[in-house]
């Protein structure tokens, strides 16, 4: 068996992702996980899906063509091994929600990456805030190595802006 990631775009119409998931069965391929979403009229989505050692070129062939039959630009990787986890380490999630300006996201990202927090999966949003304006809004889910404590990245994250709230549990495995 081998591992692909596909990162697969497109105006956003119906059957995108029958076409894609037609692909992946019909080689006897297993859609592993995936992560999809319409934003602003254009379908983005990525999977990773596990396809056996005697179907792989096939599978390529037919991804190909979806891609010159104009239904979806796609890009497909060979999926590497995942990484080791070091022991110890703590895994949390995160929600963030604060007023929505230019570059939010960046300083909460650099804020993690200064402490070698890595994100395993970032959504986010801005939406209407009650009194006016826009709030932003997002759930992460991230990884600490070394150990941290829940506090101590609320706080770390807090610090970004005075306007943020932060709420922080450890993440189950």
């Amino acid at each position: 068996m081998q591992e692909f990631v596909i990162t697969a775009v497109g105006r956003d119409r119906t059957g995108l992702v029958d076409a894609l998931s037609g692909v992946v069965a019909r080689h006897g391929a297993n859609w592993e996980r995936s992560s999809m979403a319409e934003l602003a009229g254009t379908f983005a989505g990525v999977v990773l899906v596990r396809v056996p050692t005697a179907s792989v070129d096939a599978l390529l062939a037919d991804l190909d063509r979806i891609e010159a039959d104009g239904i979806l630009r796609l890009e497909v990787e060979r999926a590497g091994p995942e990484p080791a986890s070091a022991p110890g380490g703590s895994r949390f999630r995160v929600e963030v929600t604060g007023q929505d300006h230019p570059g939010i996201v960046h300083d909460i990202t650099h804020a993690l990456a200064q402490r070698s927090i890595g994100i395993e999966t970032f959504t986010s949003e801005v939406v209407p805030a009650p009194l006016g304006g826009q709030m932003f809004t997002a759930v992460l889910t991230v990884r600490s190595e070394p150990e941290i404590d829940d506090d101590e990245l609320q706080e770390h994250i807090e610090d970004v802006a005075s306007d943020l709230i932060v709420d922080v549990d450890e993440a189950e495995d």
